[in-house]
């Protein structure tokens, strides 16, 4: 009996990116036109139709059904599943998960990883690791149930726009925001996408972020780690990098990834997702 792995384009992998592992897509519609993220929309064409338009998209969620057929193959091939979603705090995907999931209730473990993007890739590359290992669907579960918490997620935004677009911030705020160039620092807290700090200018952003990691007593690069930038360019992950070489040179490597519709809808193009372990003590 093999355990598979399961999760949705909330984690920014794309289909066939991951030996193994499936990934079912969210729909992003831009007015009537809808489109399977991942499938029938790149990264790339996702943010060049972001800038485009004047209205932010809409995203949905996997559907029960989706996820049901998903199941039921694995089911009827012997074999069991490990699920790990899109955070129940930003998405209905993790309650369409636990509903199809009911029809197998020994055989699919859903995991709510109480994160975005490449937070969730973090949690899948541990998965995937110890399902190639031999691990038990039980003893997957319970590493990344306690391992999610330890996950540090940071992001720096290039603009407010596409917060306001979304109702995130208000017209007034994002107005000032842009004034005074504003470039929030966003982190994710119990499950949900929240703004934590408010630094003017890219630079002090960058500074704040690595100031960050190192409270963090740096990158674990025994663990997975992954960078991710938002736009049709990595020039921001490279501008990062650059001012902060102490944290990365000649101790291991930065994996590093586009982001794609789920959170590029609020981000923007021009910014930065991070995930990593910490060294602390």
């Amino acid at each position: 009996m093999a355990v598979r792995i399961i999760t949705d384009s909330g984690s920014d992998i794309l289909p066939g990116e991951m030996e193994g592992l499936v990934v079912l897509p969210l729909t992003i519609a831009f007015g009537n036109d809808v489109y399977h993220d991942g499938v029938d929309l790149s990264h790339e064409r996702f943010f060049e139709l972001l800038t485009e338009s004047t209205e932010n998209p809409t995203t949905g969620q996997v559907p029960p059904f989706r996820y049901s057929q998903a199941f039921d193959e694995i089911v009827n091939a012997g074999d069991e599943a490990v699920v790990i979603t899109l955070s129940s705090g930003v998405s209905g995907t993790w309650e369409s998960a636990c509903t199809a999931a009911a029809e197998h209730p020994d055989k699919i473990h859903v995991v709510d990883s109480q994160h975005v993007s490449v937070g969730i890739r973090l949690l899948v590359e541990m998965a995937l690791d110890r399902a190639a290992r031999g691990a038990t669907a039980d003893e997957i579960v319970t590493e990344l149930e306690a391992s999610k918490g330890k996950i540090r997620f940071l992001a720096l935004l290039d603009t407010l726009e596409y917060l306001r677009r979304g109702g995130r911030i208000s017209n007034v705020s994002a107005a000032l925001g842009s004034i005074l160039a504003i470039k929030p620092v966003i982190t994710c807290t119990d499950g949900k996408v929240v703004v934590m700090e408010k630094p003017r200018g890219l630079k002090n952003g960058r500074g704040i972020v690595a100031d960050l990691i190192r409270k963090d007593g740096g990158f674990d690069f025994t663990r997975p780690l992954c960078i991710g930038y938002t736009g049709l360019t990595d020039k921001p992950v490279r501008s990062f990098l650059e001012s902060c070489t102490d944290l990365w040179e000649g101790k291991g490597e930065v994996p590093v990834s586009s982001i794609g519709a789920t959170i590029g809808t609020h981000a923007g193009p021009g910014g930065f997702l991070l995930a990593y372990f910490g060294n602390e003590a």
